[in-house]
């Protein structure tokens, strides 16, 4: 399966949150629906890796992020139906 790369993404240190578009057959014909994945990284020896597991000092960073990818969505969605 390939990777898809994501429409758009928020980065607050090291918090982010990914903005991923697939395209859907409906009832209306096709739309596009919009998924968030929230993700924090952090380093292991010499590499960095990815969790999706938050600490308390991790917290406000991922709350704005996903603020911030809202109201990418709540736009998006707002310009399709114009």
């Amino acid at each position: 399966m390939a990777s898809t790369a994501p429409e758009k993404t928020f980065r607050i240190g090291l918090v982010s949150a990914s903005i991923f578009a697939n395209e859907v057959d409906g009832e209306g014909g096709k739309r596009t629906i919009r998924n968030v994945n929230l993700q924090r990284r952090y380093r292991d020896g010499d590499s960095w890796k990815s969790s999706t597991s938050f600490g308390l000092a991790d917290l406000p960073n991922a709350l704005r992020v996903l603020q911030l990818a809202q109201e990418y969505v709540e736009h998006q969605e707002a310009e399709a139906q114009n």
